[in-house]
């Protein structure tokens, strides 16, 4: 198992140095930050000045190497339109995301999981028809849409719950949750209906199809023969096996809503990394964008790794094909 952990491990350090080189072309190449910095009006000795400031008289080389340094401390220099360091603008728009996305996600398992499991044990039902027919509004409708569609429904027709913001959070620290306060969890809770539908989706169809498949194989008709309970060859043997793929598609969707809770932050003006993201592009704040960036992509190659580790929990074969001489 160490082998297979440093692999992948290296694996991750070389993606890391891939985002970070286009980043650092991001940062290098698009615009110029000494005139966004200073304006049209400022004489050749300020620019001179602010551009040795910022290193941009060294070589690209030279200014990767410090690029690289400098992101592995999560120093990634100052905003271009705020003039605050992006370290800070992240950290304080970070909680924001994590709740959100944390949320969406549960929401999307808890959900979606039994949905899956039912309209595969039943799939000649019409209550597992009518729920694959509405799973389709899930997929077929961008996130936006059904975003503006629930603010018109359960804020502007009904008025139950908020169409805008995070509203109430505590403090723990610097870290900041709307979890405490009812207020909060109004908030909260259109957001994350709203990001976790298609991920809702994505997980009941799988799981649906995965367990059907698994339902085929000569084990389960063997364990039926023997005579064992339905529960105990649903559940204890097909919905295990089922959960390989399940675990790797709700891995990467984890990582997936945090990039691209975008969308649902800029409909709902909820104050997260998302949003920030949203202004850095319209003001061509490069900074922040490569930073975003390098975030990013951190988010995916851990949830990666820690995927893979959990396939040695759910799957006893990758451990005794990774215990055998010269196993991957």
């Amino acid at each position: 198992m160490l082998p297979f952990i440093l692999r992948r491990m290296i694996q991750a350090v070389a993606v890391m140095l891939t985002v970070a080189l286009l980043a650092f072309v991001l940062f290098r190449y698009i615009g110029d930050p000494v005139t966004i910095m200073l304006g049209q009006d400022a004489t050749d000795q300020d620019r001179i000045e602010l551009r040795q400031g910022l290193g941009l008289d060294r070589s690209a080389p030279v200014q990767f190497a410090y690029f690289i340094a400098n992101a592995a401390r999560g120093d990634f220099g100052l905003s271009l339109r705020q003039s605050q360091k992006v370290s800070e603008l992240l950290s304080d728009r970070l909680p924001a995301t994590v709740e959100l996305s944390v949320a969406a996600a549960v929401l999307a398992l808890v959900i979606g999981l039994p949905l899956g499991v039912y309209t595969a044990l039943r799939r000649k039902g019409k209550g597992s028809q009518i729920i694959l027919s509405i799973s389709l509004l899930g997929v077929s409708l961008p996130t936006f849409l059904i975003g503006i569609l629930l603010i018109l429904v359960f804020s502007v027709m009904l008025g139950w719950l908020p169409s805008y913001g995070r509203g109430e959070v505590v403090k723990l620290g610097w870290w900041s949750t709307g979890l405490l306060t009812v207020d909060g969890w109004k908030h909260l809770v259109l957001p994350a209906i709203t990001l976790s539908l298609f991920q809702l989706t994505l997980i009941l169809r799988l799981v649906r199809s995965e367990m059907l498949e698994v339902l085929r194989t000569d084990y389960i008709k063997f364990a039926h023969a023997r005579g064992l309970r339905k529960r105990a060859i649903h559940f204890g043997h097909a919905l295990k096996n089922t959960l390989v793929p399940v675990i790797t598609i709700t891995g990467l969707q984890l990582g997936g809503i945090i990039a691209f809770a975008i969308v649902t932050e800029t409909v709902f003006q909820w104050p997260g990394m998302g949003l920030l993201f949203i202004q850095a592009v319209q003001f061509a704040d490069v900074p922040v964008m490569a930073a975003y960036l390098c975030l990013i992509a951190l988010v995916f190659v851990c949830i990666n790794l820690v995927v893979d580790l959990l396939y040695f929990v759910v799957d006893p074969r990758l451990r005794i094909s990774l215990g055998r001489p010269g196993g991957h």
